[in-house]
């Protein structure tokens, strides 16, 4: 490598100072991933007890007070902050914090979580320009939520899909079961068996932790397999580790709150051939998701009575989708569904911690967390570099990052050898124009490639690097 630029891997991006509105179970998730990165992190809520504990876990400053204060933002150092990112429980509460950022403190970037749909209709997006209420990205929950088990009912198996290169390519998590073919084998020996398909084998998810493909690595049952695919190939590749389900035709949906009824919506237009059956407990909730749905069956009633699962016909559905508010009615509802007869159940769980270890063992088939969904939301806003989205994997153990390679980049013209990418960072696919390429040591990167990265989690800093182009470096 020439000695007279900087080799990537050593380089270093500036430390950002970044301010964190709320202290609940998304703030601490992004106040955790940005300290343990090195940036300059304050949290502040309006909790003792919340911010006490984010003191005793998180190298972090912490500071108690009322997030949208202008004296609470000036006492932090808002002045010299880069980024605000607003999380509070309240909406309003993020969007007046962001404006007191921008009119007063000139932040450069304001991130508000944003819940209530009323602010999100497309008719009053011009609410959100610089010259009204500057927020730079929302993060919408629910429909993140939404559209990540819209995702996974795509790929029927799939823990967990995410798409990248504008759909062209998707990241597949899958569980090994026994019957798996390719169950007790090495990593190394999958990837060869599935190079014809331009499938990349990143890493398996084995109890807590995550382990990149490596020459020791084998499959084991129970393991999450997380492999990089052309979109077009999903099906092949899913069926070579012995999944050969079909999309679902017959969904039932289990709670009908705004990711209940997104989920419903999405179905009527994308999937007419689709037959959805939503159930509600709250009568004028019910009544308020029939008047705003067209082709879908709302009942109203408990989906833990057996007679309501009987009425929606559970015994023949192929999917139930728990997602009420209610962590346990999820839980008990997919195994009454399991029960009954339906081959397979999406779960919403929002508290990981104390469920988490029961989901697979009970036979839930897809566990989807709010949380970690939404950090990966605020991340790919966070990013530098050339880093055009990032996605938080497995408890935050990983990320999968896809970058662009910039004509000034110093890494344009350089096969993959040459950035001697230390352990922990696997290149999986790159997509050069219309065309899906599996690298190896010898690919040389072109400008306007999009590569797509699997990084454990303490070496972001370094893809970030890698991904910068010169000016971006002290």
């Amino acid at each position: 490598m020439d000695s007279h630029h900087p080799s990537p891997i050593t380089c270093h991006l500036r430390k950002m100072k970044i301010i964190i509105c709320g202290a609940g179970q998304v703030g601490t998730s992004i106040a955790k991933y940005l300290s343990m990165e090195g940036n300059d992190v304050t949290v502040i809520d309006q909790s003792p007890e919340l911010i006490s504990k984010i003191s005793d876990n998180l190298d972090v400053k912490v500071y108690v007070g009322f997030a949208s204060h202008p004296t609470v933002l000036e006492e932090v150092g808002a002045a010299s902050a880069d980024m605000i990112i607003a999380v509070t429980k309240s909406d309003e509460v993020n969007m007046v914090a962001c404006q007191v950022a921008h009119s007063l403190f000139n932040i450069p970037t304001k991130i508000a979580r944003i819940r209530n749909q009323n602010y999100l209709q497309p008719e009053w997006k011009k609410l959100y320009r610089h010259d009204h209420l500057p927020i730079d990205f929302i993060i919408s929950p629910e429909q993140a939520v939404a559209e990540a088990v819209i995702h996974r009912l795509h790929v029927p198996g799939a823990v967990d899909t995410i798409p990248f290169a504008d759909g062209r390519i998707k990241v597949v998590g899958m569980r090994c079961t026994l019957d798996c073919p390719m169950v007790n084998m090495l990593l190394y020996r999958i990837q060869n068996k599935v190079i014809p398909i331009n499938v990349s084998i990143l890493g398996v998810m084995r109890g807590d932790n995550f382990m990149v493909i490596s020459d020791g690595v084998e499959l084991l049952e129970d393991d999450e397999l997380y492999f990089a695919c052309d979109t077009k190939n999903v099906q092949d590749a899913m069926a070579m580790f012995g999944h050969e389900e079909r999309e679902a035709r017959r969904i039932i949906i289990v709670g009908g709150g705004n990711i209940g009824l997104f989920l419903a919506q999405y179905l009527e237009k994308e999937a007419p051939d689709v037959k959805v059956k939503l159930i509600e407990l709250n009568r004028e909730r019910a009544e308020y998701i029939a008047e705003n749905l067209e082709r879908t069956t709302v009942i109203n009633g408990d989906a833990l009575s057996q007679e309501i699962l009987d009425e929606a016909n559970v015994a023949v559905s192929e999917t139930v989708i728990a997602v009420s508010n209610d962590d346990e009615v999820n839980i008990l509802v997919s195994l009454l569904s399991k029960r009954f007869g339906c081959q397979r159940v999406v779960a919403l769980v929002n508290n990981t911690a104390s469920y988490s270890p029961l989901v697979s063992s009970l036979g839930i088939d897809v566990a989807v967390n709010p949380r970690e969904i939404t950090v990966s939301g605020i991340l790919q806003h966070i990013r530098s570099g050339r880093i055009l989205s990032a996605h938080s994997i497995c408890k935050g153990k990983a990320e999968i990052i896809e970058a662009e390679a910039v004509e000034l980049s110093h890494i344009v013209g350089k096969n993959i050898g040459e950035l001697n990418l230390p352990h922990g960072i696997i290149v999986g696919l790159i997509l050069r124009g219309d065309l899906v390429i599996l690298p190896d040591d010898d690919s040389v990167i072109q400008a306007k490639d999009r590569i797509i990265i699997l990084c454990q989690a303490s070496m972001v800093k370094k893809v970030e690097a890698v991904f910068s182009v010169k000016f971006e470096f002290f």
